[in-house]
């Protein structure tokens, strides 16, 4: 008897691409009679020694993941660097394999259109990983928007410190324009999908400035020929480390900015503004949402156990009140990946694998987020020149559209998802 005929029927089969720092999300998929991880892909010896201890030592382990086709697969995680995202995710969705790619969908706005297409002609079912819909406190505020607390969405703020982003996004690949894009995508590309859902629209125009501030000067770099092979940010990071400029062992190529600020307007009249910065000493995200009955922001983000408190202000008084009109202080489990948002993320990964149907996450949107982050890249280094987002191909937004809305547009919330159409809204 094969190992398939062992499992129980209606347990998924799962593949593993690419067993790095993201690899512990996948191993949340595997739950006895619904889904196992049975096969990995990763050149990297320490990905294979880290597959056998995530897994299992049963899972068949390939250096190539074109081989994985020959263990049966239902769906597959790609969770390789960014830069790697896009021949994988291509190579399964023509094989009619259920994909999971991490955010960001790619690091260009060509690579995820063609991902896009490609589901659309195989019919081959697409998810994102962008974790931070089901994140406790973000959900809530997007239900208190749904619930008319500060009438209609007129703006959205967020300013994201990224207190460790030296150990993070400059000691490795990270660092180079040619693996990201730049950190405004790689990072930013969470927010930006936040952004969006939040002001129950896309960004169509923007313009920005950024720099590289801080870690441009230091000249502690590893020589490229001496740069530990293997290595991840667990091992080097180091949070008693400050300030930003005493960090050691920099990538040897760093061209992506440290600091970034954009302005973006939506196809739906809505105002956005995105600030990230990779040398604060706090790490944290603020939204601010500004509608025409008042305003809400969080103070905590519930990530990793930390507190989290929702304020909203909707009566006018003078001056700044720290009594807010409404408060509702949010816990995240202190034990859950992301506040418990990456095991909602894989279980309804593991459901729209099965049986399809509306996600929290979309494709649609991870592409916008995509498209946003390039054109205020691309804005930030011509100093400030505004840049327009291109629109995606009709027939593919159509596709999507009919056949995986999301789940807060299916459960008919008073702010509609972006995913529906202009006209409708």
């Amino acid at each position: 008897m094969s190992e398939r005929d062992q499992a129980p029927a209606s347990e998924l089969r799962l593949g593993v691409v690419g067993v790095g720092q993201r690899a512990p999300m996948a191993a949340l998929a595997n739950r006895s009679g619904i889904a196992r991880i049975v096969s990995c892909a990763d050149p990297d010896p320490r990905g294979q020694d880290d597959a056998r201890r995530l897994f299992g030592a049963d899972v068949a382990i390939h250096d190539r993941y074109e081989r994985m086709l020959d263990d049966d697969l239902d769906a597959v995680f790609v969770l390789t660097p960014d830069q790697l995202h896009t021949q994988p995710a291509l190579f399964f969705l023509a094989a009619g394999i259920a994909v999971f790619v991490e955010k960001p969908l790619a690091i260009t706005v060509a690579d995820c259109d063609a991902l896009l297409g490609a589901a659309f002609s195989s019919r081959s079912r697409l998810y994102v990983g962008h974790n931070l819909r089901h994140l406790p406190m973000l959900r809530r505020m997007r239900e208190l928007i749904d619930d008319g607390a500060i009438g209609r969405v007129r703006a959205v703020w967020c300013r994201h410190f990224v207190g460790h982003g030296g150990d993070y996004y400059f000691k490795d690949w990270h660092a180079e324009r040619a693996n990201t894009t730049g950190l405004l995508l790689q990072k930013g590309a969470h927010d930006l999908d936040v952004i969006h859902w939040l002001a129950g629209g896309y960004t169509r125009s923007v313009v920005a400035y950024g720099a590289l501030a801080v870690y441009g000067d230091n000249p502690r770099r590893t020589a490229q020929d001496a740069a530990p092979h293997g290595q991840r940010m667990p091992d080097w990071f180091d949070p008693d480390i400050w300030p930003p400029a005493a960090l050691r062992d920099l990538n040897p190529v760093i061209d992506v900015e440290d600091l970034s600020m954009m302005l973006a307007q939506l196809d739906n009249g809505v105002l956005a503004s995105y600030q990230q910065c990779h040398f604060t000493p706090d790490y944290w995200r603020n939204y601010t949402v500004i509608g025409d009955e008042g305003r809400l922001e969080n103070l905590g983000d519930g990530i990793d156990g930390d507190p989290a408190t929702i304020n909203v202000w909707n009566r006018r008084r003078s001056g700044y009140r720290s009594d807010a009109d409404h408060s509702i202080p949010l816990t995240s489990p202190s034990d859950g990946l992301h506040g418990g948002a990456d095991q909602a993320l894989v279980e309804e990964f593991l459901r729209f694998a099965t049986t399809g149907g509306p996600t929290e996450t979309s494709p649609i949107a991870a592409r916008e987020a995509v498209a946003a982050a390039v054109a205020a890249t691309t804005s930030l280094r011509a100093n400030g020149t505004p840049v327009s987002v291109p629109e995606l191909a009709p027939e593919v937004l159509r596709y999507f559209e009919e056949h995986q809305r999301t789940a807060t547009l299916a459960r008919g919330t008073r702010q509609m998802d972006p995913l529906t159409p202009q006209g409708d809204r």
